[in-house]
């Protein structure tokens, strides 16, 4: 749905009495006609907003009283910067740790694990982006200044990334066995060596939950202290750090259940694990601000999962084929969906907080932003020579185009699911990341190969790995 005539839109939810306690984000069963009436009448509302050719700066729906105080659009380059070259940083270190990781013995005994990695990375990276998302929704809309409410936020929401990844885990574990039976059918395979991968999962996912919901909750209140936005922030630095964390705990785990593995005790590990998810579940349940969420937004999780093994099977494809792929795929990918991750978290405050968005400012801004970080990106790929690249203008040039495709395609679809979502009644911070990271994976694993398809065959830069494969073999 396009809306040119309006560069703001501000939409209106119902107002919470109860002065004791921040309103909860989700609705309840008692409010569902109520929020039913609300959201058909925002539609048909979004919907006149096509036919307006009015020359408004803005649109405001209902009476502005009581209402939030708008984000100021000018401190988000400010804010965003840092946390974004930070997330390119973290990405480059987690693409080492892998090539790394290559040659540990863990991983040379059980190449399951390289099929396990991408899978486990994707479902968790969603799980904790949505909750960067959610409680920096929480911190906007004032719910953490209030002790009782904050704790109880703090609490339930830890619970319930742990009951997430816990489950995430498992459905990695299991899929990356199985996945390793399709592809090698001949290989000799055991239900030993599936609690191995299943618990590996499970530990390493469980504890860098832990850790990251509490980096994350102490980074949002920090930034609510400061008054810094934790939108701008928070998402790339989930991105970054949670990558590099799962990592480093997963070859540390798989190494110690290693030299068990022809034993039950990868299998008691799985069982406790799998004990802790209902005692988290209970939880989750017994907190009025998470309850909702214990059986919502797994659809999103699990879908995004399957698309993104759509690039992943595409990656591999190509990864022996053309120099680079796999040291610019994970920084294209991910700064456009770190970037388009900040989009869609500032309008779902908005929407929450019954706020404006200046759309067309805050795109160009995050557009322009992607410019001096991808330049942070190069220099240290060029100085230190990773990639093996032939860094000519044709091939610069040939990648900052791509780079801003993709950043522009991510975050028209952020602000496109965003509205999409809040108009059906999801609440946007729950669905919209893991669908928008999962496009922008194939999307841009398709541009980049494209784009080096055509560099090699006019001869405008040589991407081509034949000529290092023939050495090598020679």
């Amino acid at each position: 749905m396009k809306h040119n005539s309006a560069d703001y839109i501000e939409l209106s939810i119902h107002n919470n009495e109860d002065n004791d306690d921040p309103p909860d984000r989700v609705g309840h069963d008692e409010d569902i006609l109520e929020k039913d009436q609300e959201y058909q009448a925002t539609a048909a509302l979004l919907t006149d907003v096509e036919s307006n050719h009015s020359t408004d700066e803005f649109v405001i729906y209902e009476s502005n009283e009581n209402k939030p105080e708008p984000k100021h659009e000018n401190t988000l380059a400010i804010q965003a910067l840092p946390s974004l070259i930070i997330s390119v940083i973290g990405l480059v270190l987690a693409g080492n740790l892998m090539d790394d990781f290559q040659h540990w013995d863990v991983f040379l005994k059980t190449t399951e694990l390289f099929i396990l990695l991408p899978i486990l990375l994707n479902l968790k990276g969603n799980l904790e982006m949505n909750l960067a998302a959610r409680f920096s929704t929480s911190s906007n809309l004032g719910e953490l200044d209030y002790g009782p409410t904050r704790r109880s936020l703090i609490v339930g929401n830890l619970a319930l990334l742990q009951v997430q990844s816990l489950v995430a885990g498992a459905i990695a574990g299991v899929s990356s066995f199985a996945l390793g039976l399709i592809t090698k059918p001949g290989s000799s395979t055991s239900y030993y060596e599936m609690m191995y991968m299943t618990a590996s999962s499970m530990v390493s996912a469980s504890f860098s939950s832990a850790i990251l919901g509490i980096f994350m909750c102490a980074l949002i209140i920090i930034c609510r202290k400061f008054d810094v936005d934790p939108d701008n922030i928070a998402c790339p630095m989930a991105s970054s750090t949670g990558d590099i964390v799962t990592l480093v705990l997963l070859a540390t785990s798989a190494s110690i259940l290693q030299n068990q593995m022809e034993s039950i005790f990868s299998t008691l590990i799985f069982l406790i694990m799998l004990g802790l998810i209902p005692i988290f579940g209970l939880i989750v349940w017994r907190n009025s601000h998470v309850k909702d969420l214990l059986f919502a937004g797994w659809t999103p999780i699990i879908l995004a999962m399957v698309i993104s093994s759509l690039a992943g099977i595409l990656l591999e494809a190509y990864v022996e084929q053309y120099k680079g792929v796999a040291l610019l795929t994970p920084v294209l990918i991910g700064l456009a969906g770190n970037l388009g991750s900040i989009y869609a978290s500032r309008i779902s405050t908005c929407l929450h907080s019954e706020t404006k968005e200046n759309y067309k400012v805050v795109e160009y801004t995050l557009m322009a932003m992607n410019i001096p970080v991808q330049v942070v990106f190069m220099v240290i790929i060029w100085a230190f020579g990773m990639g093996q690249l032939q860094y000519n203008v044709w091939f610069f040039l040939s990648y900052f185009m791509i780079s801003m495709v993709c950043t522009w395609i991510c975050l028209k679809i952020g602000k496109i699911m965003s509205l999409t979502f809040w108009r059906m009644g999801y609440d946007p911070d729950n669905y919209v990341i893991p669908y928008l990271t999962a496009s922008i994976d194939v999307i841009g694993t398709i541009l980049l190969v494209s784009v080096f398809t055509l560099l090699t065959s006019t001869g405008a830069a040589d991407m081509s790995m034949t000529e290092r494969a023939a050495n090598k073999h020679n």
